[in-house]
């Protein structure tokens, strides 16, 4: 009888053709840093040692999305747990490190109920929605969990925060007045200001290198009926994000200026490191609406350019501070499941 006790399959065992496929050319030593379950929106510590992330792996003991934190070059995720911040429960998101690294900022349900609350039915032929949760705030936490700030506090949508480069500025996406637009407010929550007034879903913003400008996906209902489709699904609680594009504009919510135009969604958008280019996810170039590849395009929308080739779901990129590591989310080597992982790679121009 065979005793042995298999190997385990971590980070530094899994071969490349697993996990990278040979037209990325701009990527280097793919590792893959999670192993099961859904994760996402894998987000940078300012020195480059860290990532924060979001994540309902049921082996974690989460069962909706919960925030964690790890050294991706030290940690291996196959065999141990990452840190756990979200520790009131709720449904969190949209988690970013504060400047000095010793805090995180995210969003969470938790002030109405420990418990998640519900998903929207998928029902058959019906649209895809995302919920827009009421009961999301935005937190600040030590890396133990404590919750030191609570910087939104109005009944309605405030999540999806990221932090200027500079360290000064927040970002984040509110819904007021009966719509999703870009906020921004001062690190410490004071001088909250509305910086996008067009009608649609503004969100997924984040800053560009020198901090002077913000990279955000936007839905445009361009027709009088889409327009009232949008408004009545939230006040449902939902948003159908099927048709995005990305924008850029700056601080002030000026130079507002439109970079995609490609159809379909186009969203997860993140500046390269030179601050002239933008990385993002999107599926109009697939046959099936859930296949998203990460695609990179100039500032003035010239040099589209496809960085990833998985056949399912690629998005969530994010270099890190030096530029030299790409972080996403991916489908790939998940073993015909609908797992979602972390993959981080050498980052090559």
């Amino acid at each position: 009888m065979n005793t042995s006790i298999p190997k385990i399959m971590t980070y530094d065992t899994i071969p490349q053709e697993k996990v990278h496929f040979p037209q990325e050319k701009h990527l280097k030593n793919v590792r893959q840093l999670t192993f099961g379950g859904n994760n996402a929106e894998a987000y940078w510590s300012f020195d480059g040692t860290m990532l924060t992330f979001q994540s309902d792996y049921a082996k974690w003991g989460a069962t909706c999305d919960q925030i964690f934190y790890f050294n991706p070059f030290k940690d291996d995720l196959a065999i141990e747990k990452p840190h756990l911040i979200s520790r009131r429960g709720g449904r969190n998101t949209c988690s970013y490190f504060m400047p000095g690294d010793s805090m995180i900022i995210y969003a969470s349900t938790h002030r109405d109920s420990a418990e998640c609350p519900p998903v929207p039915e998928r029902k058959v032929g019906g649209k895809y929605v995302w919920p827009i949760y009421s009961s999301y705030d935005i937190y600040v936490a030590d890396l133990r969990g404590n919750i030191r700030m609570q910087l939104t506090n109005i009944d309605g949508y405030d999540a999806e925060p990221t932090i200027s480069p500079k360290g000064n500025k927040i970002v984040y996406t509110a819904l007021r007045q009966g719509d999703l637009n870009l906020w921004t407010m001062d690190i410490n929550g004071q001088n909250k200001k509305q910086i996008t007034f067009l009608p649609g879903y503004d969100g997924g913003a984040f800053f560009s290198p020198d901090g002077n400008k913000i990279v955000f996906r936007a839905s445009r209902p361009p027709t009088s009926e889409l327009r009232a489709e949008y408004y009545g699904l939230l006040q449902q609680g939902l948003v159908q994000p099927t048709e995005m594009e990305i924008f850029v504009c700056d601080l002030e919510g000026g130079h507002y200026q439109q970079v995609t135009n490609l159809g379909k969604a186009n969203w997860a958008p993140y500046f390269h490191p030179s601050g002239k280019k933008i990385i993002f996810s999107s599926n109009h170039a697939g046959t099936k609406g859930y296949q998203f590849n990460l695609f990179m395009i100039n500032l003035d929308s010239s040099g589209l350019e496809q960085i990833t080739f998985d056949p399912v779901f690629d998005s969530f990129p994010m270099f890190s501070p030096n530029g030299k590591y790409l972080v996403w989310s991916s489908n790939r080597n998940n073993g015909g499941t609908h797992d979602t992982n972390l993959f981080m790679a050498e980052w090559v121009d």
